[in-house]
């Protein structure tokens, strides 16, 4: 069995267990505190009702009795159809040729296949759109396939776990809400009367279990929280003349999506990972789209919205089509080898799935050449968008994009503590990144206090600081293994103490669960040199160990410099404690010499000197427990991926480990 099995097909159809059973097997982990929590009460309100009355985000006056109006109302959409026509002519007709609702049927009810629900979703706005800009009847017969069939289920998202009130409720909310607005003008009487009714119960549902109650908590900064409430935030401005419930969803959407954009790291990194950039940051856009348009409410304007260009340019490594995967992002080296059924979904076509269209929104809304050129380059490489029939209206072609040469092939990430350099933005360019930073960033250490309302869910965060990737002569050399049910500091190329990782890892899936962050905070750089001919990185990683380990100082000094990577621990303890490094492989990893080992890889290898006689070295195969089902995602099955060499040092009080790595050729 493996995580693609356990990611997609364990949740599918075709599962012959009762249903009871079935949920029963399933029942949500109590950990688990997805989207909303449950704290101690404070005095007066609670915040978010504070927030729903100061700014309830009422519909533009404007736009009342009219449709559409969420996203664009007719005269715009006259000006989108004179882009279809000219500026953005192939652009629309690309996105035309892969319209889901075009290709394939719905999925049918129950539609409990993963992701079979944002699917048809998305195949409800694409193909609404399409009619409303070509007048084509066959985007309208498409639409109205799928819009049925996200009336016909009975429950937006698993049955088993969260039902109604969690990511497919999100996407199905945002996808019928978006196209009832859209057809609003040609569907029948009894049509909007069918779709209105679905999707006033739905929103009524969703927002009853976000609205705030005494002590309730919310994980702003998870995705789990703020997907589903973008769909509610699209259905309630959608619905607006419908019911007058719609103003109370729309107020708590906002005062929600404003806790978002305050919890979210200053620097632009996104600390779930790029796959989770990937699926999530579509909501944070069409969110604030809608507040912006249909409310003449603008959040955009936020360090994190700002900067966002620099982490997904950065996040990809020279070949365009890999990435730099800290934290739970795809299989690793099964995805790298694009094995198994994954590469469909992250790989279509053998392109990477990055969504690069949100950039030209956010180069729109900034005026921003820097933004709008590395959407560009992204363009260039062949990436895909999973909605890229909005690059009509995202893409401002009065918009000069700056190109990749002008952007510095280096950055430091310093809230979430990150760096990333390389030689050029060539795809023969030489590169790292390496993490010595709090799960969250910085930023949430003296933030946390002041919100009682948030509570943190790191589970997609990886025990991994201190690790680093690297890449050289077209090749992935060496990182981590990618998304886990169990993350665990041996998956990444970190440091374990007595061979134990960091934080209270391996309890279940978020490893940083009743971990004091006044600890993680104090994992940080204490220096950091940045330069054209190279780096060196200082890390103190001290705090990411528990106390009973007897860690009193842990640096890891990282320094590239001449064609090599030099990287030397040291250690100071309270107790005789072994130190071990890790350096993991896609491949096989072989011993060449007394000190020296290779890790194989194609076109290219990596050699590993090792400094320090006295360390002694295991190779073995990598272990991961992969992901499982929702509410149970730490329950995956065993998988191997790749290679490892860990090098220990005697038990000792002071110890100091040297290594080198260097591009070495692959052997056969």
């Amino acid at each position: 069995m493996n995580s693609t099995f356990t990611r997609r097909r364990f949740l599918g159809a075709g599962l012959s267990l009762p249903a009871l059973a079935l949920q029963n097997a399933l029942a949500q982990d109590e950990r688990e505190s997805l989207g909303t929590g449950q704290g101690k009460p404070t005095a007066g309100p609670h915040p978010l009702q504070t927030l729903m009355a100061s700014h309830p985000a009422p519909l533009r006056r404007e736009l009342q009795g009219v449709h559409p109006r969420v996203f664009v109302t007719a005269d715009g959409l006259d000006q989108l159809r004179r882009r279809a026509k000219g500026s953005h002519r192939a652009q629309w007709q690309a996105a035309l040729a892969g319209l889901v609702a075009l290709r394939q049927p719905p999925a049918e009810a129950p539609a409990q296949k993963r992701r079979a629900q944002n699917e048809t979703a998305i195949g409800i706005i694409g193909a609404a759109l399409a009619y409303r800009i070509e007048g084509d009847a066959r985007y309208l017969d498409a639409a109205r396939r799928y819009m049925d069939a996200a009336v016909s289920y009975p429950v937006w998202g698993y049955t088993y776990s969260k039902p109604d009130i969690d990511l497919a409720a999100g996407h199905l909310l945002y996808g019928l809400g978006a196209g009832y607005d859209l057809l609003y003008d040609v569907l029948e009487p009894a049509e909007r009367t069918r779709y209105r009714d679905k999707l006033v119960r739905q929103a009524g549902i969703l927002a009853e279990h976000f609205m705030p109650a005494p002590g309730k908590s919310y994980s702003y900064s998870q995705n789990h929280c703020f997907i589903p409430v973008a769909g509610l935030a699209v259905a309630a401005y959608a619905l607006w003349d419908d019911t007058p419930d719609a103003a109370r969803w729309a107020a708590l959407a906002r005062a929600i999506f404003s806790r978002v954009l305050d919890v979210a790291s200053p620097d632009g990194y996104f600390y779930e990972g790029v796959e989770y950039w990937i699926f999530s940051m579509p909501w944070i856009v069409h969110a604030l789209d809608a507040f912006a348009h249909a409310a003449g409410d603008d959040l955009y304007d936020t360090p994190a919205l700002r900067r966002a260009h620099l982490y997904i340019a950065h996040s990809l490594t020279p070949n365009g089509q890999d990435v730099y995967d800290f934290g739970d992002v795809f299989e690793g080296p099964v995805t790298r080898a694009r094995k198994g059924e994954e590469p469909a979904r992250t790989h279509p076509g053998g392109k990477l799935n990055s969504n690069y269209n949100l950039l030209y929104r956010l180069a729109a809304r900034f005026s921003d050449p820097q933004a709008q050129g590395v959407a560009d380059w992204m363009a260039s490489l062949g990436h895909v968008c999973a909605e890229d029939f909005w690059t009509l209206l995202w893409r401002d072609p009065a918009i000069e994009a700056a190109p990749m040469a002008a952007l510095p092939p280096y950055h430091h990430f310093d809230d979430l503590g990150t760096v990333y350099w390389r030689s050029d933005w060539t795809p023969r360019a030489t590169a790292f990144a390496f993490r010595a930073g709090p799960p969250e960033g910085h930023h949430v250490a003296s933030l946390i206090g002041k919100l009682p309302d948030w509570h943190l869910e790191t589970g997609h965060a990886h025990p991994d600081a201190g690790s680093f990737i690297l890449y050289g002569a077209g090749t992935y050399l060496t990182g981590p293994m990618g998304y886990a049910g169990i993350p665990t500091s041996k998956l990444s190329n970190t440091l374990l103490i007595d061979g134990h990782g960091q934080a209270n890892e391996g309890g279940g899936h978020d490893a940083f669960r009743d971990y004091p962050y006044g600890r993680l905070d104090a994992i940080r750089f204490a220096s950091v040199r940045l330069g054209r001919d190279g780096a060196e990185l200082v890390a103190d990683l001290a705090g990411a160990y528990r106390p009973e380990l007897g860690v009193e100082k842990l640096q890891r000094r990282f320094r590239y410099a001449r064609g090599a990577w030099t990287v030397t621990d040291t250690l100071r303890a309270s107790k005789p404690v072994v130190l071990t490094a890790q350096v993991h492989g896609d491949g096989a990893i072989a011993r060449t010499g007394a000190h020296r080992y290779l890790v194989q890889g194609a076109p290219a290898a990596l050699a590993v000197d090792v400094g320090t006689a006295a360390a002694k070295a295991v190779i073995e195969p990598g272990i991961v427990v992969a992901a499982g089902p929702p509410g149970h995602v730490d329950r995956g099955p065993t998988e191997e991926r790749g290679t490892v060499l860990r090098l220990s040092l005697p038990a000792s009080r002071d110890a100091t480990l040297v290594t080198t790595l260097s591009i070495a050729e692959r052997r056969p």
